[in-house]
């Protein structure tokens, strides 16, 4: 079973819903954090890293004696990533998107590869929670190839819980395709409604089954379980917003570790889940 937890904007609680509901299934399970831009999940969990690993993409090497400067290569890159003057080759590696076409398209074969440091995968265990999180090395501005190498370490015979970005951008995308489930978080305001209905729509293009959590669920208004009866859309939890709730999340603890009397409220949105995705 995978499961990505999204949110159409941050702040919803998403984080809060995955390391919750890790800590509560406790025994095979295994928690993804693909919020490479800004990991959090591992400040809840406490996980004993055992092992980590440099995360690198390629980019081109130009080896300037053998380059004729017939532009081939700047013609066929549609990121910009290389650009040729009458005499002189520059290369952007930050702008290189790693497709290999350049390499590919050079007739003098002047076009290596080297590698960039994209970010660093971090992995080990939270009591019994196996444990992975990635983080984008900071200035990078491409997400995806890293939050691919994260979910590399599924693990088949568990119960694989992702935190993916906010958003629905192509992190986001990266995060949510090809799960078997994504559970949404999301608050009854104006600005959560908008966010969700975008990413409502996001999972629906990728026909991925999905269901809802409301988080501070008492404040606001209705329209958010109003667009959740319209779209068919199953409102499977909700959190009220309450003080201790607040205080257990701003001190960095678990909210079914503190409140032991959410953790069958946990199991029962995972066993939900696994009603609908079957």
């Amino acid at each position: 079973m995978i499961i990505s937890i999204a949110s159409g904007k941050g702040g919803t609680g998403k984080t809060t819903v995955a390391t919750n509901l890790a800590f509560s299934l406790e025994n095979n399970v295994q928690l993804l954090d693909c919020d490479v831009e800004e990991p959090n999940s591992h400040l809840f969990l406490n996980p004993e890293i055992q092992d980590k690993e440099t995360v690198s993409v390629p980019v081109p090497k130009i080896d300037e004696k053998k380059c004729n400067y017939c532009k081939k290569c700047a013609e066929i890159c549609r990121f910009n990533a290389i650009a040729v003057l009458k005499n002189t080759i520059l290369t952007f590696p930050e702008l290189c998107h790693s497709c290999g076409g350049c390499v590919i398209i050079c007739p003098e074969k002047a076009i290596s590869e080297t590698g960039r440091e994209l970010g660093l995968i971090q992995r080990g265990r939270a009591g019994k929670i196996d444990f992975v999180y990635g983080s984008l090395r900071i200035g990078e501005a491409m997400s995806p190839p890293l939050i691919e190498k994260v979910k590399s370490y599924i693990h088949p015979d568990k119960i694989n819980i992702i935190d993916a970005p906010p958003g629905t951008s192509c992190p986001v995308i990266t995060a949510i395709k090809n799960v078997d489930f994504v559970l949404m978080v999301t608050e009854p305001t104006p600005f959560g409604l908008h966010d969700l209905k975008l990413a409502v729509e996001a999972v629906k293009l990728l026909n991925i089954p999905c269901g809802l959590v409301i988080n501070r669920s008492d404040l606001g208004d209705n329209k958010v379980k109003e667009y959740a009866l319209q779209n068919k859309l199953p409102i499977l939890m909700e959190i009220p917003f309450e003080r201790r709730i607040a205080e257990i999340y701003s001190n960095g603890g678990l909210i079914v570790e503190e409140m032991p009397e959410w953790k069958p409220k946990f199991l029962e949105l995972y066993r939900k889940i696994e009603n609908i995705a079957g």
